[in-house]
């Protein structure tokens, strides 16, 4: 039986069309069965079963260029994301290896949320 347990950030946001359009460029995509509240909330989620929720925010809550908030995408699509995304990506670098043992890059929404998008390097023998 597949594991039950699970974590899903629940990111607000600003502009949740607008969102949810950057998101759908990470592989992202809306399930069926959401009209009747899509205009507040929306789930959102990846072929590998990832998913991300996304909720309007409250007006004046969100300011851009203070945004607290962060999210890491592991995947193992590192070098095909970071190719259809090099103009965005922080610092213009990336995919790179860290110190850590990952190979990664990082973005910010439209809201300024943090997204990290990487995998772990195999270990060299």
């Amino acid at each position: 039986m597949a594991p039950t347990a699970r974590l899903v950030a629940i990111l607000p946001c600003n502009d949740l069309d607008r969102s949810e359009a950057f998101y759908a460029r990470l592989g992202f995509s809306r399930g069926p069965g959401q009209e009747a509240w899509q205009q507040a909330y929306r789930i959102l989620s990846r072929p590998d079963g990832t998913q991300l929720h996304l909720r309007r925010a409250e007006p004046g809550w969100l300011p851009p260029e203070r945004n607290p908030f962060g999210l890491y995408l592991y995947t193992e699509e590192v070098a095909a994301l970071a190719a259809g995304l090099r103009a965005e990506i922080i610092g213009g670098d990336g995919p790179v290896e860290t110190a850590w043992g990952t190979l990664e890059f990082a973005l910010s929404d439209p809201d300024g949320t943090l997204v990290r998008i990487g995998q772990p390097v195999p270990e060299k023998s």
